[in-house]
């Protein structure tokens, strides 16, 4: 198996400096938000910081690959960097806390691109979590003081509690009954949102979640935190990994249930 502590490391270096760069400028009165194309807003800090991680990676790994939300793919090859500058930027303009930025390494194999390296950075939380394939998940202030992540045992729909981000994703797709009937089922549901679900799926503090339309992006880091857990992360299609536009994660042991509301 391959040896992905120095990645590992990079990416905790490339977090850091991205949660420099989006706090100095959160709740910041001047801060300039533009709408993309797809009416998603977008700030300065978010292609501040993704610039930044661009810029460090072509020093550090000038052979890999780089994909992030604001400025696209550049490069190609075995080795991909995959950057969210902030998940959650709705959240960081009006001064929510809850936002994160997730940085992921994914490498080409047999079975095509998996995630290998995560972290997930929420610094106005005063939190972070990250993994590495074989490695493990951890949640700490740093790799030297950390605490390994475990999934939850719950077993039974009835007695878990369900993560989510919105209902107007599920509405839109035609979704929204069977969402209904899963929230019905459970025994708590409270929307999150964004990457917060799936780190307290991979911490056991909360036991599935879905949402219905995601990039790479997205998911890429979350994905590998939730499996190095312990749990399950696919599409709601039932196919492994971030790759669905769309993503179930779980404690493993109601993902089938999960699905079987949702896919």
């Amino acid at each position: 198996m391959a040896d992905y502590h120095d990645d590992l490391r990079l990416a905790h270096v490339l977090a850091d400096s991205a949660d420099a760069t989006t706090m100095e400028r959160f709740k910041a009165l001047d801060l300039k938000v533009e709408t993309k194309p797809d009416m998603t807003p977008v700030s300065e800090a978010d292609k501040a910081a993704e610039e930044l991680i661009r810029t460090q990676l072509q020093r550090a790994r000038p052979r890999d690959a780089v994909l992030g939300e604001e400025f696209g793919s550049e490069g190609s090859g075995p080795r991909r960097w995959v950057v969210d500058p902030i998940d959650g930027t709705k959240n960081y303009v009006r001064g929510v806390p809850v936002w994160a930025t997730l940085i992921a390494l994914m490498e080409r194999g047999e079975g095509g691109d998996r995630p290998v390296v995560g972290v997930v950075s929420a610094p106005a939380l005063g939190r972070r979590w990250w993994a590495a394939e074989g490695l493990g998940a951890y949640t700490g202030r740093s790799l030297s003081s950390a605490t390994r992540l475990r999934v939850s045992q719950v077993g039974k729909l009835a007695d878990a509690s369900f993560g989510y981000s919105s209902l107007g994703g599920w509405e839109e797709r035609g979704r929204l009954n069977a969402f209904l009937d899963l929230t019905r089922a459970c025994w708590r549901t409270r929307g999150y949102g964004d990457f917060w679900s799936y780190m307290m799926v991979a911490e056991g503090a909360v036991d599935i979640c879905a949402e219905p339309e995601l990039s790479l992006w997205d998911m890429a880091a979350c994905s590998i935190v939730v499996q190095e857990a312990g749990g399950n992360f696919t599409g709601l299609d039932g196919r492994p990994g971030p790759h669905s536009g769309n993503a179930a994660a779980s404690n493993g042991l109601l993902h089938e249930e999960l699905l079987s509301y949702l896919g």
